[in-house]
C-alpha cells in the first residue's frame, strides 16, 4: 500500500467529487414521507393558519373595557364558526381552541378568567384582556408561497406535518440508492449459526445493512463470499451490477487471501484511492464503475462501522441531494486525555453529555477494532488528530455523530 495516506477530509472530497448529485426523483404520498429526502421545495399553497383563530379555549370579546359584562351572543367552535353579525360593544362569543374568531373581535379571554356562567347570560371578565390576546393571526404560520421546506431536507415527522399543513399531498423525493452489501472470508457463518473451529458469526452484514438503512438508501440482497478469487469476483459482479452503491467487508488488504481488489480491478472498477491515515480504518479502498460507487471496507466491525460513517454514509447523502450543511460535524471536549497515534488521526467512539453548557465527549473503554461493544454504547466518533503524546482533557474535537444521535 502506498506510504502517502490521504486524510479523512482529503479521502471524503474526492468522494463527494466522484458521487456528484442526485439519481432521480419521485412522487410520494406525505403519509409515506418518512426519512426521504426533498427533491423540490415545498411552498405554501396558502396562509397557515387560513383565518384568525382562538389559542385557547374561552371567550371572544367585543370592544369594550375590561374587566367588565359582555353579553354572549352564540358560538364559534372549530370547524362551525359563530354566523351573526359582527360583535358590537359588550358582546362576546364562546369560542373554542382553534375555532374561527368572529368579526369585530377584539381578542380572546381564556375561560378560566371569567366567572362561571350558565346558557347565554351576561358573562363577567375578571381580568384586563389587551388588544389581540391569545388570537393566532392568519398567516402567523405560514404565508402564501413562502418556502417551507427546501430540497434537500431530511424529512423527519415535524417535516411533514408541515409538509401537510403547507397544503401538500404529495412530495417529489429523491431516488434511493440501492446498495449491496458482500462481506468476504471462509471463517463467517450466519447470525445464529454453530459455530466450528476458527470460525465467526458475521455481525458485519446486518450492521452494514442497517447503517445503509439509516443513510437513506435501499439495502439490496447481501452476499457472502469465501477467500476464493473466481467465486469473489462472480459475487462482486453480481452485486455491482444491480446495485448504486457496493460496499464490500474484508479482503481489501495485503494478505496472500485478500481478493478484492484484485477482482474489483478484473470487473472495471477505477481505484480512487487505497488507504486513508485513519485508525482504525487505514486499508479502506474506494473506487467506481460508470456512475456506480465501491466501497472495499476493512473487516473488523469497528473498522467498518467507522469507515462507512466517514466515506460511505456521505456518499449516500450525496446521491440523495442532500443539504451540504448536514457534513458540518460539531464540537466536543474531552472528558480525559487520548493517546495520539504518530501518523494517523483516530476515530474514537465516545458518550455525549452537557456539563455546565458544554458538550462533553467520553471514550467508551477500550478502542480496538475488534471490540463491537465499543460502538454499543457510543452516540459519536471523536476525531482524534494523529501527533506525539496525549491530547489532554479539556481538548476540543470533532464529532462524527452515529445514526441514531441528535446533534
Amino acid at each position: 500500500m502506498d506510504e502517502r495516506l490521504l486524510r479523512i477530509d482529503e479521502a471524503l472530497a474526492l468522494v463527494l467529487q466522484v458521487a456528484g448529485g442526485r439519481l432521480g426523483e419521485e412522487l410520494v404520498a406525505v403519509d409515506d414521507g418518512l426519512d426521504r429526502t426533498l427533491a423540490a421545495d415545498v411552498l405554501a399553497a396558502g396562509d397557515s393558519p387560513r383565518f384568525d383563530c382562538s389559542a385557547m379555549d374561552g371567550f371572544a370579546l367585543g370592544p369594550g373595557p375590561t374587566p367588565g359584562d359582555f353579553q354572549i351572543r352564540g358560538e364559534s367552535r372549530a370547524g362551525m364558526p359563530y354566523a351573526g353579525a359582527a360583535l358590537a360593544q359588550g358582546e362576546a362569543v364562546r369560542i373554542s381552541t382553534g375555532a374561527a374568531v368572529p368579526a369585530g373581535a377584539a381578542a380572546v379571554v381564556r375561560q378560566e378568567d371569567t366567572s362561571a356562567i350558565a346558557g347565554d347570560g351576561p358573562l363577567r371578565v375578571l381580568v384586563e384582556v389587551a388588544p389581540g390576546a391569545n388570537v393566532r393571526a392568519a398567516g402567523e404560520d405560514m404565508l402564501t408561497g413562502a418556502l417551507i421546506l427546501a430540497e434537500g431536507t431530511r424529512l423527519g415527522p415535524a417535516e411533514l406535518g408541515a409538509a401537510a399543513a403547507a397544503g401538500a399531498a404529495e412530495l417529489t423525493v429523491a431516488r434511493r440508492p440501492v446498495l449491496a452489501v458482500v462481506c468476504t472470508g471462509d471463517e463467517l457463518r450466519e447470525p445464529g449459526a454453530a459455530l466450528g473451529p476458527g470460525e465467526i458469526h458475521n455481525s458485519n452484514d446486518p450492521m452494514l445493512r442497517a447503517l445503509a438503512a439509516r443513510a437513506g438508501a435501499v439495502a439490496g440482497a447481501a452476499g457472502r463470499v469465501g477467500d476464493d478469487p473466481a467465486q469473489t469476483e462472480e459475487v462482486l459482479g453480481r452485486a455491482l451490477d444491480g446495485a448504486d452503491v457496493l460496499v464490500v467487508s474484508g479482503g481489501v488488504s495485503v494478505g496472500e487471501h485478500d481478493h478484492v481488489k484484485s477482482a474489483l480491478g478484473r470487473l472495471g472498477v477505477v481505484e480512487h484511492f487505497w488507504g486513508v491515515a485513519l485508525q482504525p480504518g487505514r486499508p479502506t479502498w474506494f473506487g467506481s464503475r460508470g456512475g456506480k460507487l465501491v466501497f472495499a471496507l476493512p473487516g473488523n466491525p469497528v473498522s467498518v462501522a467507522v469507515t462507512f460513517s466517514l466515506f460511505a454514509r456521505p456518499a449516500v447523502e450525496a446521491l440523495l441531494g442532500a443539504r451540504r450543511s448536514r457534513r458540518l460535524r460539531p464540537q466536543a471536549r474531552l472528558a480525559r486525555p487520548v493517546r495520539r497515534n504518530t501518523v494517523r488521526d483516530q476515530a474514537i467512539r465516545v458518550t455525549l453529555e452537557l456539563r455546565a453548557g458544554e458538550l462533553v465527549a467520553t471514550p467508551t473503554g477500550k478502542q480496538d477494532s475488534h471490540m463491537l461493544t465499543s460502538l454499543v454504547r457510543a452516540d459519536s466518533l471523536a476525531l482524534i488528530p494523529s501527533g506525539d503524546g496525549e491530547l489532554p482533557a479539556g481538548s476540543a474535537v470533532r464529532l462524527e455523530p452515529l445514526p441514531g444521535c441528535q446533534l
